[in-house]
């Protein structure tokens, strides 16, 4: 006799469902289709000559200790790099203040372990990070969405969720996933005043900060708090960053990291050493290797101009082969912009004929938390070459041409 699984399952799992991008990355297995869907990066950027260098150094130099269990809180040296690369751009930060997790997506799930509890809000952007959405569904978040434009998050429209008495601000203010935008200058000092007036949190995502190719680079969230509490440049503890090497290095590494107060990190910690123990230690050893001694820098300067190339090619076609009822974000970095179809027109649908002839995206609806968006559309240009990217939206630009007439 089978056992009954289903009656078996935790409460929580009933919350949980199927990620839509994670099923058509089952799709780029196919050589026949060109994928906008995944989230990315091209493979071509990887630097496998340095990695290939960094193993050997490490394994040579440090064998045993790399392939040991570590410190849950990450590799030191790591976490100093990191602590240095951040006061550059950012606030002035210690070790301390570092988690090192296995990806971002782990920070995330780690986060709505700690601060969510069943019912509770928190005020995201519509649309906003489909992942995150996934990590804290299991812990009965609720989600308080407030629209977002070219600037990002309309920040006018934030106070009134702010009364509702969230958890914390969840954002993604450089190049978001999925529309590819970025919070203005002006937005990002609004939103940092208001978190401060209602003494709620901050939770800054930012994967894609250091891939911008176009425009002026602008602070960071946590920067802002710093600077509009005074304390020039030092953290102050209301704003939680998370970041990733997988946009930077690989994302077959599995390495990002948390800043936050150190008394956070601690249960940050406690959280980990229940789910994993550590991030593997060799990874890290590696990432260090290979970062270190000012290669990173010159490393995403590489990324920014494949990745402006990919953009470009993407644009210039859309403009020339799109029908003039389609619109677009033109993000200014990262990887992906954002189709806005004519009202009516459902991208689900959509996408099941862009795969009948060999060409796929994400659909919209998925990253609002509350309903919506079922004309729009996720467009990755990072990860195809431009050929590809040209062949991939002429079939999408023919489709809905005859989607449009019939229409």
């Amino acid at each position: 006799m089978q056992t009954p699984w289903e009656y078996r399952y935790a409460n929580r799992t009933q919350r949980m469902g199927s990620s839509v991008i994670r099923e058509l990355l089952k799709l780029t297995e196919q050589p026949d289709i060109i994928s906008f869907g995944g989230g990315l990066p091209a493979p071509e950027v990887f630097p496998v000559k340095e990695f290939k260098a960094a193993c050997n150094y490490v394994l040579d130099n440090f064998g045993s200790q790399s392939l040991q269990y570590s410190t849950t809180e990450g590799y030191r040296s790591l976490r100093e790099m990191i602590a240095r690369h951040t006061e550059r751009y950012s606030v002035n930060i210690t070790p301390e203040n570092i988690l090192i997790t296995s990806g971002s997506q782990q920070a995330l799930d780690f986060i709505g372990r700690v601060f969510i509890n069943q019912g509770d809000h928190i005020v995201v952007e519509s649309p906003t990070y489909l992942g995150a959405l996934q990590a804290w569904n299991a812990y009965g978040a609720q989600y308080i969405a407030v629209p977002s434009d070219e600037d990002g998050m309309d920040v006018d429209k934030l106070e009134e969720a702010l009364r509702i008495g969230p958890k914390f601000i969840y954002v993604l203010p450089n190049f978001q996933n999925p529309s590819g935008t970025t919070l203005s200058l002006e937005r990002r000092k609004k939103l940092v005043e208001l978190a401060d007036r209602y003494g709620v949190p901050i939770v800054e995502d930012d994967p894609y900060g250091q891939l911008r190719f176009e425009g002026e680079h602008l602070p960071s969230l946590v920067w802002l708090d710093s600077q509009f509490r005074g304390d020039n440049g030092c953290y102050t503890g209301n704003v939680i960053y998370l970041s990733t090497f997988s946009k930077l290095l690989a994302p077959g590494i599995r390495l990002a990291w948390v800043i936050a107060p150190e008394q956070v990190i601690r249960k940050l910690v406690q959280t980990k050493q229940a789910a994993d123990l550590n991030t593997a230690m060799f990874n890290q050893m590696v990432a260090y290797e290979v970062g270190k001694g000012g290669f990173l820098d010159e490393h995403v300067k590489f990324i920014r101009q494949v990745y402006k190339e990919r953009r470009d090619v993407m644009i210039e076609a859309m403009e020339e082969l799109f029908p003039s009822n389609v619109r677009w974000t033109r993000p200014q970095g990262g990887m992906f912009l954002w189709g806005i179809l004519p009202e009516g027109m459902d991208a689900a649908e959509m996408l099941k004929k862009a795969i009948e002839r060999k060409v796929a995206f994400v659909p919209g609806a998925s990253f609002h938390p509350n309903g919506g968006g079922a004309n729009t559309m996720r467009i990755n240009f990072s990860y195809s070459n431009p050929e590809n990217i040209r062949e991939g939206i002429t079939r999408l630009g023919t489709l809905l041409k005859e989607l449009s007439v019939k229409k």
